[in-house]
């Protein structure tokens, strides 16, 4: 029988800024949230550039697979928002870092506005082969 298990606080990772769960594991496979350039100690943004948001936003996603037992090489698929798409460059070249030679699907959208004044958000769904 397929379960789905929610996981409403994840140690080391910023708290949700609405009514979800930052992690949810169905029918093998897990979805996170979109994460945000936010530092989970302080609730805040890190900073105002695509780097350092970007840098926390990857941070925050291996956190939160780590939490569930896995790592970027279980993701299958990721979806980039970006307010600018001018920065599209710079997120292609941390998030091809952070996923080394991983190259899970992806798309990548301009959008008007993101939660908390953030310019990038990167959501991911993996496969729990466990």
């Amino acid at each position: 029988m397929n379960t789905i298990q929610t996981f409403q606080d994840v140690p080391n990772a910023p708290k949700a800024v609405g009514p979800y769960s930052p992690v949810v594991r169905a029918g093998g496979m897990v979805f996170l949230s979109g994460q945000l350039g936010i530092n989970p100690a302080t609730g805040q943004l890190v900073g105002a550039d695509i780097q350092s948001q970007t840098e926390q936003v990857l941070a925050n996603i291996k956190v939160v697979l780590s939490h569930v037992g896995l790592t970027f090489a279980d993701v299958v698929k990721s979806t980039i928002f970006l307010t600018d798409l001018a920065n599209f460059q710079t997120v292609n070249t941390l998030y091809s870092e952070a996923l080394g030679g991983h190259k899970p699907a992806r798309s990548t959208f301009q959008v008007s506005a993101l939660p908390l004044g953030g310019i990038v958000e990167i959501e991911m769904i993996a496969l729990d082969k466990r």
